[in-house]
């Protein structure tokens, strides 16, 4: 039936609603999407009378980035990333809770905001993704102006990923602990929810007498998403509609998550209550946030002559090819992957994106084959988040990261695409199979036409 144009006129004709959406929109590039289709970016939103005259031309929700411009009607599809940077006065932390089931979202929610009150964050805010999830926010104000010789609004997409690495990490396993006891400590309940095989779920950990028992996983199901933090990478605004569930993304109480329900973000229910991002933060209450997040990560040269040694062997492994690898090489992973898929599509733009790059593919075939494989997901991801995903790729040059390792138990397995052949034995990412097929295919080609050679000469003596 989709969202009426009689309950988003009546919803954004409120004068509270329009001044809240306003008072977001400062210094953010904003896009409007209309009944089917996104308005023309970049844009602004500078007055509330404009939202209502929006709302008249069927509007149905509103996004905005999670950086600060200084103008940000000057930026440009194509950009170099020292141009955007020039633009760029900052950016705010925002962590998307990823899952689609919502008390366990909830649950993610409530841990995440733990997690940065244990680390002295004050500005803490949060709202309902208006679906099945939560945005958990930090302002920008809330971090140190400097670190070390750098600027903080230099420190964008690398800042915000870590930090959400870090609280990831943080929240993992009180998370699968109280999902446990939820599902009264039932895997099989977990298994019938999640759709998931028993042991994409489990991780086996040491008792105190040395035994293995098994723990509940949830990386496969659920995710901070650190993937789409990147350069121009939009989220739902809050007092905006969610086409889908026809509910708003309403701010809530960070102290009262647990009792959040779905029934105060139905637009007759809501009410401007909470803020979202309050830039009123009078210090840099998130500076030990950022500290301890970079911290974290231990660097290569503390761990090791083994390990480093092991590491400049992975460097060389990944080294980009001289010529692109075709898809004839790539792994069952890869491949089930392009035949489309109902969950895990952001994680799998992610993992087909570096594979793509480190198998030496430019990046408009890139691009292109990633929109080829988006019209096979059964609901396409938004052509928005392909377009971001290679931005950021193109401002990386010639930079490639390999793709997660296949024992990442977020990705191939956590997807349900891993399918291991007999090649797939012999390595430990998707990458080191496609160079490997490669070199088998390329020796059998070569071999191939030496036979015929010797053939044609045969034949001519």
């Amino acid at each position: 039936m989709g969202l009426g144009f009689a309950k988003t006129l009546s919803y954004y004709k409120r004068l509270d609603v329009q001044e809240a959406l306003v008072t977001q929109a400062k210094d953010k590039e904003i896009a409007f999407r209309f009944t089917d289709f996104f308005g023309k970016r970049p844009d602004t939103l500078t007055y509330p009378a404009d939202v209502l005259e929006l709302a008249k031309q069927k509007m149905t929700s509103l996004h905005c980035s999670e950086e600060l411009w200084i103008n940000p009607l000057q930026i440009s599809t194509g950009m170099k990333k020292e141009e955007l940077e020039k633009l760029r006065k900052g950016w705010d932390l925002v962590l998307d809770i990823d899952c689609k089931f919502f008390e366990y979202s909830r649950l993610a929610a409530f841990h995440t905001i733990n997690v940065l009150k244990a680390n002295g964050v004050k500005s803490i805010t949060a709202k309902f993704s208006g679906n099945k999830g939560f945005h958990i926010a930090v302002p920008f104000e809330a971090f140190p102006k400097i670190v070390g010789d750098k600027k903080i609004e230099g420190m964008f997409p690398d800042a915000p990923r870590r930090i959400a690495a870090y609280i990831t990490e943080l929240i993992r396993k009180p998370l699968a602990e109280d999902i446990f006891k939820l599902e009264g400590g039932s895997f099989r309940k977990i298994v019938e929810k999640t759709g998931l095989k028993p042991e994409e779920i489990t991780r086996q950990e040491k008792n105190e007498f040395g035994d293995s028992i098994p723990k509940l996983n949830v990386d496969p199901f659920l995710e901070i998403d650190t993937i789409l933090i990147s350069s121009r990478h939009m989220y739902r605004m809050p007092y905006s509609f969610h086409e889908k569930s026809e509910l708003i993304s309403v701010p809530l109480d960070i102290n009262e998550v647990l009792k959040f329900t779905k029934e105060e973000a139905k637009p007759e229910n809501v009410k401007v209550k909470h803020p979202f991002l309050d830039r009123k933060a009078l210090f840099a209450d998130a500076e030990q946030l950022l500290r301890n997040a970079f911290d974290y990560a231990p660097q290569q040269a503390s761990l090791g002559y083994e390990h480093a040694e092991r590491a400049a062997r992975d460097r060389k492994e990944y080294e980009l090819p001289e010529k692109a690898i075709p898809e004839d090489a790539f792994p069952p992973c890869i491949k089930l992957i392009f035949q489309g898929l109902e969950d895990g599509k952001k994680r799998s733009m992610f993992a087909l994106t570096n594979f793509l790059q480190s198998c030496g593919w430019e990046p408009d075939k890139i691009e292109a084959r990633l929109k080829e494989w988006n019209q096979n997901n059964p609901e396409p991801l938004r052509e928005q988040a392909i377009v971001g995903q290679m931005r950021y790729v193109r401002m990386q040059g010639k930079k490639a990261m390999p793709p997660p390792s296949c024992n990442n138990p977020g990705y191939y397995k956590g997807i349900g695409v891993c399918k291991p052949d007999e090649l797939c034995s012999k390595i430990r990412n998707p990458l080191q199979y496609a160079k490997l097929k490669w070199s088998i295919l390329e020796r059998r080609m070569q071999a191939g036409a030496k036979t015929v050679k010797k053939k044609v000469m045969k034949k001519d003596t």
